[in-house]
């Protein structure tokens, strides 16, 4: 005989699980935006900032390229009928600053890492929101 608590539960896991993705999303859209922003809009300060070891050239049209690329990622994540192609782009975005940190020798669980740490957070954080997608890559029973 099932009682009344155990049919309320499942729409109140949804809930948590809704907002547990929009916090997270928010979180990595928050951070992405502020980053692709100042590359945008102080290129100089960001080139200043970043460590010459890293290879990348010390142009601000680079650093503008990168940002512009990070704000349109950013973007089509936080639109909900594109959150998903947003996603698979930041992924590619974050997948280049391993590359990026590997090759240079940084270390692992502060620089290399950080990139991936924040794909778990993007992609979770859409998982959680998007009930297709937990559909697709059913994670529990």
């Amino acid at each position: 005989m099932e009682t009344t608590a155990n049919l309320t539960a499942p729409a109140d896991n949804t809930k948590l699980k809704l907002w547990a993705g929009r916090i997270l999303s928010g979180v990595s859209i928050l951070f992405f935006t502020m980053d692709g922003g100042f590359k945008v809009l102080r290129p100089q300060m960001m080139i200043d900032m970043s460590p010459p070891s890293l290879g990348w050239p010390e142009d601000t049209g680079v650093m503008i390229l990168l940002g512009s690329l990070l704000l349109i990622s950013t973007a089509l994540y936080a639109y909900r009928r594109t959150s998903v192609l947003g996603a698979i782009l930041l992924t590619g975005y974050l997948g280049g600053a391993i590359a990026t940190h590997l090759r240079v020798g940084d270390p692992v669980f502060s620089h290399t890492l950080f990139g991936a740490y924040f794909g778990v957070m993007v992609w979770g954080g859409l998982w959680l929101r998007n009930p297709q997608l937990r559909k697709l890559i059913p994670l529990s029973d």
